[in-house]
């Protein structure tokens, strides 16, 4: 075998591309820990962004859709129609709670693999360990409203299947539609009702009894109150209730009073008519909507029905009430029973209540009666309206759609919820004005002089120089502005 000397060693042939090991690609990275954590808060504020900066194209994957989704956040929140109608959508709501989920998966995993590739090689371990506890904190800072949000669009899916589940009565309107919400009407009326026991109950007694009647171009509004005790309560003419009580809500047989005073509307007439006025999911609801549309000559919409027993935990939802007391008001007791109160509400301006205590500011009649306690409800209505802002709503709306889910009912159809949402904002720019039927020398609510009583809701409703033009004659309804301030008894 021949061998050459000398010959000089030939290097190896480099594989061939088939079989070359793939390079490892080196991404920009940052030349200090601050530099590092300054452009993983730039991709946490703008997601996408460190992955660009680092060098990887896949950051227009992330920035685009975020960008959609900030379009999309402005579209909704920036009309209120729009997002009333998001949140009285159940089905859209879900889907929200399940994006927002998802993003916030997805946003965690960019804000910590962006840290990962721009921070520098060579770091101590205690800037490692900074480094790893500034992204940490700022992805559960973040994650924090991001649950919430979560949270909240739950909550709200589920009090809006609750509460306006599209509940069938015979006497709300037939004629409205999504485009033309108030069927043509100038005025529309809720029905406020206040019962003891669960709002599912039929054998419930309406001892609140208001009427809000909402102007739906001006957001003009006023609230009448009636008493519970209030006699031969009216229906419309038209009605089938008019047949059988031509002469008002009484029975001629000499049975129970109580039986037929305008807080037994509810559980009386479903009992003796059943069905009288149609199929409907809430013959009590009806039957007090028709007896205080024939009582007040005017129409009735919707109720919404609101479980006393449980308002304390709406009130402690909401954190409290401050209302004006200017006598003090008996917790507990029972008059017909000789049972003395077991305390009382102080007298005071500005006096901040909790639920149990505003209970009983609404309820107590010992050593009152029905008509300061009418007057007290109403003030009351005021105080839960001031006590609503926007920022208590947010932070305690966990609890409030707990306690709404429990203690509301109406037949609202879920439809028109933005629309009302939409004029709840007109009325809340104007000032309410509040009218209570209390005994005087033109009211007595054993026998009710129900022409008046008209002529009354005529003038508060008619437009503004109309009814400035009318006499205040002795005997108008009290004004409750008045009586919900500071005026203690001596």
């Amino acid at each position: 075998m021949a061998v050459t000397v000398g010959a000089p060693a030939r290097a190896p042939a480099p594989p061939s591309g088939r079989h070359r090991a793939p390079a490892v690609r080196e991404f920009r990275r940052a030349r200090s820990l601050g530099g590092a954590l300054g452009i993983t808060l730039l991709g946490a504020a703008l997601p996408g962004a460190g992955y660009l900066w680092s060098g990887r194209r896949l950051g227009y994957a992330v920035l685009l859709p975020f960008l959609a989704g900030i379009g999309l956040t402005a579209f909704y929140v920036g009309d209120l129609r729009r997002a009333a109608d998001l949140a009285f959508d159940p089905t859209r709501l879900e889907v929200v709670r399940v994006a927002v989920g998802a993003l916030l998966l997805v946003w965690v995993f960019v804000v910590a693999t962006t840290y990962l590739m721009v921070r520098p090689r060579g770091m101590q371990r205690l800037e490692k360990g900074l480094g790893v506890l500034v992204v940490s904190l700022v992805c559960v800072l973040v994650s924090i409203p991001a649950v919430q949000a979560m949270r909240i669009a739950g909550s709200q899916a589920d009090l809006v299947r609750t509460v306006f589940d599209g509940e069938d009565t015979a006497t709300a309107p037939d004629d409205v539609t999504e485009e033309d919400p108030w069927g043509g009407r100038q005025q529309v009326n809720v029905l406020l009702l206040g019962g003891d026991g669960g709002v599912g109950r039929t054998g419930i007694r309406t001892d609140s009894v208001i009427l809000l009647s909402m102007n739906t171009t001006t957001g003009r509004s006023v609230m009448f109150s009636l008493p519970r005790n209030m006699m031969n309560a009216q229906f419309p003419e038209d009605s089938p209730l008019h047949e059988v009580f031509p002469d008002g809500f009484r029975n001629a047989d000499g049975s129970d009073p109580g039986n037929w005073m305008l807080n037994a509307v509810y559980s009386q007439v479903p009992a003796l008519y059943p069905h009288i006025l149609g199929a409907s999911e809430n013959e009590g609801a009806d039957a007090v909507k028709q007896a205080v549309a024939g009582s007040l000559g005017t129409h009735v919409d919707y109720y919404v029905l609101i479980n006393l027993l449980g308002f304390q935990q709406l009130v402690d939802a909401m954190g409290g009430v401050t209302v004006n007391i200017n006598e003090p008001i008996a917790i507990n007791g029972n008059t017909d029973a000789g049972i003395p109160p077991t305390g009382y509400l102080q007298p005071g301006p500005d006096q901040h209540l909790s639920g149990f205590q505003a209970l009983w500011y609404s309820r107590g009649r010992w050593g009152s009666d029905d008509y300061k306690r009418m007057l007290r409800q109403r003030c009351m209505v005021g105080a839960l309206v001031d006590a609503a802002d926007p920022l208590t709503v947010l932070r305690r709306y966990q609890a409030l759609a707990s306690a709404g889910k429990e203690i509301l009912r109406t037949d609202v159809p879920r439809t028109l919820m933005p629309a009302f949402v939409d004029l709840a904002m007109k009325v809340k720019e104007r000032p309410m004005k509040s009218m209570a039927f209390v005994s005087s020398d033109k009211f007595f609510s054993g026998d009710p002089d129900y022409d008046w009583m008209h002529d009354v809701v005529d003038r508060a409703l008619a437009p503004k120089k109309k009814h400035a033009a009318a006499p205040d004659e002795a005997g108008t309804p009290v004004k409750t502005t008045d009586a919900c301030g500071y005026h203690p008894v001596q």
